[in-house]
């Protein structure tokens, strides 16, 4: 299983870079047509996802012991979605062997180091503000 959930994060982030980039090089974020960004199915999929986001990192804040670590993966979380979500599950996923239980990745609490959330947090910080 932990193999599965390896390359379905892998997938996710890879994806995810694809066709963030590929939309970013046709057209910037904040140049979304008026028609598009007041829909009320694209404002009801960005409820939808910005909720999953939170629902996830309610779980992340709860593993991650130090507040540093909290306010870092909510800030990567809230700016990068599931890039920083699939990031999150693969440093988990990593740290136990391929063969070994599912468990520690859902139940083991992490003393909270802040270089990878901080790091993920300013660069989507830093690609709005290139946007």
């Amino acid at each position: 299983m932990i193999t599965f959930l390896r390359a379905l994060f892998l997938i996710v982030i890879a994806s995810m870079l694809a066709v963030t980039t590929w939309a970013s090089l046709h057209t910037p974020i904040f140049s979304i047509p008026r028609d598009v960004f007041t829909h009320p199915w694209f404002i009801a999929t960005l409820f939808d996802a910005y909720w999953a986001f939170i629902a996830f990192y309610v779980w992340v804040a709860w593993k991650e012991q130090s507040a540093a670590a909290r306010v870092g993966w909510f800030v990567a979380i809230i700016a990068l979605g599931n890039i920083a979500m699939a990031v999150y599950m693969l440093r988990e996923l990593f740290a136990v062997p391929a063969g070994g239980p599912l468990d520690p990745v859902f139940t083991r609490r992490n003393p909270g180091g802040i270089l990878l959330p901080v790091l993920l947090g300013v660069a989507g910080v830093g690609v709005y503000l290139l946007a």
